[in-house]
């Protein structure tokens, strides 16, 4: 039997959040990848990892969309097997990752897959130089037939269906320039997409590597997958364990990490911070008021991390020159942690790049 703070201490291990310092090579979160929205998206994940993001080239990293079509930060040097890792694993996958634009295909007789290739030849030959996403998505309606395409009542045009758009990019051997709003598409220099993406990189493996002990379904609700096709390709090599009165399976490998030590590190975690992206909330915030606090449908704060525990949430407060962290604490906050929380927000203004005036404890 494993309960909750095991599971919680593991993946604070596994996901190196409780490390001073390392290295784009040796962070474990960037094989599945690190998604990056909001203001302290992907850099804020790697800098509370130890990873100097100030003296990061930029060069050495890649901006893809890829699971859920969120934006991901992943190591360039891995661009093509990440490639293979995030394809759909069956044309039903490839239906359900792109939601209601699979519904006219059908009735085309379009298969899903077959849609998204289609797509990805038609961008790779409109991204000649980078190209802004509206830009890109005018010229798509003009040379695809209807059945991928939908009117856009705000818009007030005729669009391709998001998701099959932001999947078949990467297909396309397209990437994301970092920091546009608009998003700029441009493309990516000598890619090649991998024959298998490897066991390192295999969606499935790094889930159950850096989110788990989890089930089937916790891994298909990640990647927006159907139960079966994650359970098609469920990996031989794990062990099964009991969560709270739940079966749940580990990799092998990393069976004894189970009985980790509880850390004392404290962190800011940014609101999609991979930690944050486990499909077993109730794990993570057994208390329903909380949980919905942390995961509203908009707008999302972020959380506070410490000795192994979520304890409170966060929201950045940017007024003029003044930048402040309002915290929510879940409960009585040591004096220790306040310090701690404090020293963080420190880190989170220089991040920014700008002069923290405060942090407000909401007690």
């Amino acid at each position: 039997m494993i309960d909750r703070r095991q599971v919680l201490h593991f993946r604070v291990q596994a996901q190196q959040l409780d490390r001073a310092s390392g290295t784009l090579a040796d962070t474990a979160v960037l094989d599945l990848g690190v998604q990056d929205t909001g203001p302290d998206g992907a850099a804020w994940a790697l800098a509370v990892r130890g990873v100097d993001v100030s003296a990061l080239p930029a060069k050495d990293t890649v901006l893809l969309w890829t699971v859920r079509g969120a934006p991901h930060l992943y190591r360039r040097a891995d661009v093509g097997r990440i490639a293979a890792a995030v394809e759909p694993f069956s044309d039903a996958d490839a239906g359900k990752r792109i939601y209601d634009a699979s519904k006219p295909l059908k009735a085309a007789g379009i298969a899903n897959l077959a849609a998204l290739d289609e797509v990805a030849a038609r961008m790779r030959e409109i991204v000649t130089e980078p190209t802004v996403k509206g830009d890109m998505s005018g010229a798509l309606a003009k040379v695809m037939p209807e059945p991928y395409l939908r009117f856009c009542r705000p818009c007030d045009a005729t669009h391709l269906y998001e998701m099959p758009f932001r999947l078949a990019a990467v297909r396309a051997g397209l990437e994301l320039q970092p920091g546009t709003s608009p998003p700029v598409l441009q493309r990516i220099a000598g890619f090649r997409k991998a024959a298998t993406p490897g066991e390192k990189f295999d969606v499935v493996r790094a889930y159950l590597r850096l989110l788990g002990p989890a089930t089937p379904k916790h891994v298909a609700g990640y990647l927006d997958a159907p139960v079966k096709d994650v359970q098609a390709h469920w990996p031989d090599d794990v062990v099964e364990v009991t969560v709270d009165g739940e079966k749940r399976w580990l990799l092998a490998a990393d069976e004894h990490a189970l009985d980790a030590p509880a850390t004392d590190a404290t962190r800011l975690l940014g609101p999609f911070d991979l930690f944050l992206q486990a499909k077993d909330r109730s794990t993570l915030v057994p208390d329903e008021a909380r949980a919905k606090q942390l995961w509203p449908v908009l707008g999302r704060p972020g959380a506070v991390l410490s000795g192994g525990e979520l304890v409170g949430v966060w929201r950045p407060r940017k007024s003029g020159k003044k930048f402040t962290v309002a915290v929510e604490p879940w409960g009585p906050m040591a004096a220790a942690t306040r310090t701690a929380v404090t020293e963080q927000a420190e880190r989170l203004a220089a991040h920014r790049q700008v002069e923290l005036t405060g942090v407000a404890f909401g007690d």
